[in-house]
């Protein structure tokens, strides 16, 4: 008797989004090299190439992502128009699919049937192959957006976003080909090549950015912490970080590190485009790298032997009391913080208010900043 093995369907291909990425390609891929050999690029086209990627970029990552999917901070009426206009023209889906679907990766991250485009089912299904077929996990769900669909200005682009995908796409580097005298130069590299660049950069945050990099937060998720793409993504390949701290209007949380997004944000604050950022306390960061370096550091302590060898003994010791100064340090924090809210209530009562908490509070992240690099002292001796 044969042996039949049920064999999961394949979900049916979502042929739009298989065209435009496929016929674009080939495009670019085909007629840049071709056009750039036969005939050059004018300074002009190059110029607006520079300005449309850069634009579309924002437009994902201040836009659709840092305001609109975690709301991490407000904007002026005009900086959501352009965000507005220039996500459509990045053909990533209106902001209501974008951030509906990016609030269920977050919501469900690394669950191979509820998140949208998990990393753990692969480069390919996590890069764009979620939106070659029509899995369930990719099906919209706007109930978790109540908050964007009052805002009329998203409503209008999800109506409209088809004409204004189109519009955008089409008319800009049309235009702006006729405005430097170089139609067909500019549209090929405005237009084409920089729609590709922009879709597969973003990608590269729902792959790339949970396979290659560093996890100094958390290792609860594949996210990880990545320099080099953070260059190509502005900013947004501090992928480890986002996912602990999401709410956070930065990525790049140390000031060297590069994320134009985060600088954008921050220095528009001075001409009252946005306000209201949300920034997590350097003490709720300390404490996600630390309680990460001791969770290394007892893993490198049980590969070791348990006995003899008084060096090792030795810097168990150190660790096990640095892990109990930690949690004396954490539980000190979370006493002050309440006292400090107490009388902050009490001082818009009576309106008065003391500084001494804050004080408090800095003193003891500072405290946690000094354990830290004791801390990486003991992970050198451990190697």
């Amino acid at each position: 008797m044969s042996q039949t093995t049920l064999v999961e369907p394949k979900a049916p291909l979502n042929w739009t989004p298989t065209l435009l990425f496929l016929f674009t390609f080939v495009a670019a891929v085909v007629l840049v090299p071709w056009w750039g050999i036969t005939h050059g690029f004018s300074r002009g086209a190059v110029a607006f190439f520079a300005f449309f990627t850069i634009a579309n970029g924002m437009a994902i990552t201040g836009g659709y992502h840092r305001l609109w999917a975690h709301k991490t901070y407000d904007a002026h009426w005009s900086l959501r128009l352009f965000y507005m206009v220039f996500g459509a023209m990045s053909l990533q889906n209106s902001a209501f699919n974008w951030c509906s679907g990016h609030r269920t990766h977050h919501l469900h991250v690394d669950d191979v049937d509820l998140d949208p485009y998990s990393a753990k089912r692969g480069f390919w299904f996590s890069h764009i192959g979620w939106m070659l077929r029509e899995y369930p996990s990719g099906v919209p769900d706007f109930t978790n957006i109540p908050d964007l669909r009052r805002d009329k200005m998203l409503a209008f682009q999800h109506r409209y976003y088809v004409p204004l995908a189109l519009g955008t796409n089409f008319g800009f580097p049309l235009l702006a080909g006729w405005l430097v005298g170089d139609l067909w130069g500019t549209f090929i590299l405005a237009g084409i090549l920089r729609l590709v660049w922009a879709h597969h950069v973003t990608f590269f945050i729902n792959s790339l950015a949970h396979m290659w990099g560093s996890r100094p937060y958390t290792d609860e998720n594949t996210a990880r912490d990545n320099p080099v793409l953070a260059v190509i993504t502005y900013g947004e390949g501090y992928h480890n970080y986002h996912h602990i701290f999401a709410h956070d209007y930065r990525n790049g949380v140390r000031w060297w590190q590069w994320d134009p997004t985060k600088w954008l944000i921050a220095s528009l604050q001075f001409v009252g485009l946005t306000r209201k950022l949300k920034r997590t306390p350097d003490f709720q960061i300390q404490r996600a790298l630390l309680a990460m370096q001791f969770k290394r550091a007892q893993d490198k302590l049980a590969r070791l032997p348990t006995t003899g060898r008084s060096q090792i003994e030795a810097v168990r010791e150190r660790i096990a009391h640095e892990y109990e100064t930690f949690h004396a340090a954490v539980a000190e924090w979370a006493k002050v913080k309440e006292q400090w809210l107490e009388e902050k209530t009490r001082a818009v009562i009576e309106h008065w208010e003391h500084a001494s908490f804050q004080q408090q509070l800095r003193e003891i992240e500072r405290r946690l900043h000094l354990q830290r690099r004791r801390v990486r002292v003991l992970h050198a001796q451990l190697a």
